[in-house]
């Protein structure tokens, strides 16, 4: 994978067809690290491996994860706006922000989105469920690509954070959608008792497992004061209770668009089995020494 890639990642209607493994062969990518590294070069075929995350794109790394082998996927794809804009809102300072944030154009969205997640129910177990995150700007695509590929949703989330960015114009936009699908209503797996028995109430006698379980999330962003961070990072408290929900020990969780890594690192710390892709090699990094 290059250092350095172009903001716009070109659509090939081509790349479409299957390739087979044998076929499939990339340059050398080294990655130092003792745990999850992993050796690519041009004369091995490419293998997947669990508790291992890879530095290249999702459309061509999900190709060679078998069918119906992954438990939950959980996953914040790119929302195709500016991020360089907004490098300094929610008081982040401009040299902590790592840069090489991968944005998709608005003509190839729609494209890009129905091939990603295509893949993403070929190799959800039947028993599995996905959590998308996704901007208001761009939730058509993603809400027509789920339908068209044979996903059913359980829940439209949303998951409200405590400020957005001001605006003069409009009104503030302070949440973002949640979309949870799976491939089988009958047959998916969710534990409603995993983090609230039915009976736990809180100070006003109120159910704590009901106020955990409504559609609303009021979680907080967090933030890495003084520290080095990418420009998107999903808070630990929606991660966690996505997991939760939905997944147990030694469970597959699986997230095509990395990041810092936060899923990947969660699903570890809890216990689960974990993979993923991140194109840009900053972050790729920067998920690689969080784990």
């Amino acid at each position: 994978m290059e250092h350095e890639f172009n903001r716009k990642r070109k659509v090939d209607d081509d790349d479409n067809d299957e390739i087979s493994n044998r076929d499939f062969s990339i340059k050398f990518i080294k990655i130092k690290e003792k745990e999850n590294s992993l050796l690519i070069n041009e004369n091995k075929p490419f293998e997947f491996e669990r508790n291992k995350i890879y530095n290249m794109d999702c459309l061509e790394g999900m190709k060679y994860i078998p069918n119906e082998c992954v438990d939950v996927i959980i996953t914040d794809p790119p929302f195709s706006i500016d991020l360089d804009k907004k490098k300094t809102q929610y008081n982040r300072k401009v040299d902590k922000v790592l840069e090489g944030y991968c944005e998709i154009s608005d003509e190839d969205y729609r494209v890009f989105t129905q091939r990603w997640i295509s893949q993403a129910y070929r190799i959800l177990k039947t028993t599995g469920s996905m959590f998308v995150f996704s901007g208001w700007n761009k939730l058509k695509d993603v809400l027509l690509a789920l339908d068209e590929v044979g996903f059913i949703t359980i829940n439209h989330l949303i998951w409200k954070f405590q400020f957005g960015v001001y605006t003069k114009r409009k009104f503030v936009t302070s949440h973002i959608h949640v979309l949870f699908v799976c491939k089988n209503e009958k047959k998916r797996k969710f534990y409603p008792s995993s983090r609230f028995e039915s009976f736990a109430k809180d100070e006003s006698n109120h159910s704590l497992r009901y106020r955990d379980m409504e559609d609303v999330w009021d979680i907080k962003r967090e933030y890495w004061k003084e520290e080095i961070k990418t420009p998107t990072k999903l808070p630990s408290e929606i991660v966690r209770k996505c997991l939760a929900y939905t997944s147990q020990l030694g469970d597959f969780i699986l997230d095509p668009f990395l990041g810092s890594g936060q899923v990947a690192v969660l699903a570890k710390e809890m216990g689960r089995q974990f993979g993923g892709f991140e194109i840009c090699k900053l972050y790729f990094e920067f998920a690689q020494q969080r784990l």
